[in-house]
């Protein structure tokens, strides 16, 4: 019976290690570097964590919303990677700064001409666009991540009003109120268009760490957990043992 009610607990112990400490794994999300304003232009950061231990990500390709075209998209030269825009023409031409658009890019794909993303880092993928949609709250963007291993995760899920977060969610860009004084340009994406042409040669900045502080919080919760868990257990077989006794 001792035995018994050990295993049970240590078996108790292991199922809260896996329950708890399986975090919610980062994804790929888009966030601009300062403002996305409402019919302005910005540059857009795709930022790529790999979550594989024995894997690189080697290609990343991200499709853009038909139903908002954007008359403009240049990525940022990366040394490492090789990019191709690729382009479609449009159910519906709209007009942009007084010319008519027929079609515009609906996807950019990046392979990696290296190693990629290594296990424990990420890294972000440059984009300016513009001119951003005036009629609408957000931009829904989906992405498609490769591994060196050929896995593929398709980061396209929306997410439903008062629904979860999906398990892969797609980048969400939210989009701030325009300017009071009308100016729709950004300079952070006047700068960035700057620097596409000048800087083709230009080497990516290192890939950074992945950020594991949610992630240790997480272990060391468990820890306490498990360990509690266990004396508590051997508190009751050690009891038992001097009734006994």
């Amino acid at each position: 019976m001792k035995v018994s009610r050990l295993a049970v607990t240590g078996a108790v112990a292991a199922t809260a290690v896996v329950v708890l400490s399986s975090p919610a794994f980062a994804h790929v999300s888009v966030q601009p570097e300062g403002t996305a304003a409402k019919g302005g232009y910005a540059v857009l950061d795709f930022k790529v964590p790999n979550e594989r231990d024995n894997a690189s990500t080697t290609k990343l390709e991200v499709t853009f919303p038909t139903a908002h075209p954007l008359a403009s998209v240049m990525p940022e030269p990366m040394a490492g990677w090789n990019i191709k825009v690729t382009k479609a023409k449009l159910a519906k031409p709209v007009d942009a700064h007084g010319k008519q658009i027929t079609e515009a890019v609906s996807k950019v794909t990046w392979t990696a001409d290296g190693k990629g993303i290594a296990p424990g880092y990420f890294e972000k993928f440059p984009v300016s666009v513009g001119a951003l949609p005036e009629d609408a709250d957000d931009m829904v963007f989906k992405a498609v991540q490769t591994y060196s291993d050929k896995e593929v995760v398709r980061w396209i899920e929306e997410q439903k009003e008062g629904a979860e977060e999906p398990e892969n969610p797609a980048p969400v860009l939210t989009l701030s109120a325009a300017s009071e004084d009308g100016h729709h340009g950004s300079s952070a994406a006047e700068e960035a268009s700057e620097k596409t042409a000048s800087t083709e040669n230009a080497s990516a900045e290192t890939a950074a760490p992945a950020d594991s502080s949610d992630t240790t919080a997480r272990v060391l919760g468990v820890v306490g957990i498990v360990v509690g868990v266990v004396g508590v257990a051997y508190g009751v077989l050690a009891g038992r043992r001097r009734t006994s006794a």
